[in-house]
């Protein structure tokens, strides 16, 4: 049976955000610390460590079938392959940032300056859409300290927390793309290798509508069971099973994460109480 290669970046928080990834699908990676591959004995998969920024070209030129990285990346590099699905984790952009004791006032301030980038398309295609004509300068790594010796005037760069640019004297100015990760896969895929992503991308999405959900249960009068049900529609409606005490329903249901606080809100003004949450491993649909 073929076995699905997977590109995955060799370090840093996206490649252990990945693996999570894989093993909450039920995927286990058994490698040594310092292996360029992996496999796993629950899935017909290969696992290929590779630098961030090669990935993308690894996927088109078929050495890897499919890959998680930072959709900012594959824009980047603009290599045409597919972008399957995104993953919702390392969130981060791309952004504009110049010392802080500049008077920025709009991109125009780029205009007939430099600026230091490893994101040279992404970063010209933001700069031909605003109009602006600035000179850009290419390098990889340690882009934060440009300005500070005099090779640019501002940079173009990775922010997450933004600390990174505080340190080196920085304020980020504009954001230019906004990024998370995403699986890509190749524009080609044989049919069998198309199944086991497929399979892949079943198993994933499962993880990922858990990992956004809470299981709820409560205890409320059935006299505020209707407004309760508008409240907590869950996928369908809620599941609602009677008390022994007279009068009172349990009901269950799933709440997404990011409207938890305000349902929990609403639920207690309508009468709930005895509010339990559960986390929820998987969701099959």
């Amino acid at each position: 049976m073929k076995k699905l290669k997977i590109a995955i970046q060799k370090s840093g928080r996206l490649n252990e955000d990945s693996l999570r990834l894989l093993k909450d699908c039920g995927i286990s990676i058994s490698n040594g610390a310092d292996s360029l591959m992996a496999y796993s004995p629950d899935f017909p998969i290969e696992i290929l460590y590779l630098r961030n920024s090669d990935i993308p070209q690894y996927v088109r030129d078929g050495v890897a079938d499919v890959a998680i990285i930072g959709s900012n990346t594959e824009y980047e590099k603009n290599t045409g392959n597919r972008i399957v699905m995104s993953l919702g984790f390392s969130r981060c952009r791309v952004s504009l940032a110049v010392p802080r004791d500049v008077q920025y006032n709009g991109p125009e301030y780029f205009n007939g300056k430099k600026i230091a980038t490893s994101y040279p398309r992404t970063l010209q295609v933001f700069l031909d859409e605003k109009g602006i004509d600035a000179q850009i300068h290419c390098i990889s790594g340690s882009v934060e300290i440009a300005p500070s010796i005099g090779l640019a005037d501002g940079i173009c760069d990775i922010v997450s927390s933004g600390s990174t640019l505080l340190k080196n004297g920085l304020k980020e100015t504009d954001r230019v793309l906004e990024s998370e990760a995403v699986l890509v896969a190749s524009p080609i895929l044989e049919d069998e290798k198309q199944c086991l992503l497929d399979n892949l991308v079943f198993r994933i999405k499962s993880v990922l509508s858990a990992r956004n959900n809470k299981y709820i249960m409560l205890n409320a009068p059935a006299s505020s069971l209707e407004e309760i049900c508008g409240i907590l529609p869950g996928k369908k409606s809620p599941t609602i099973m009677p008390l022994q005490k007279e009068g009172w329903v349990s009901i269950h249901s799933v709440v997404s994460e990011s409207k938890f606080w305000e349902v929990i809100g609403r639920l207690k003004e309508a009468g709930a109480e005895d509010i339990l949450v559960l986390p929820i491993e998987k969701m099959i649909f």
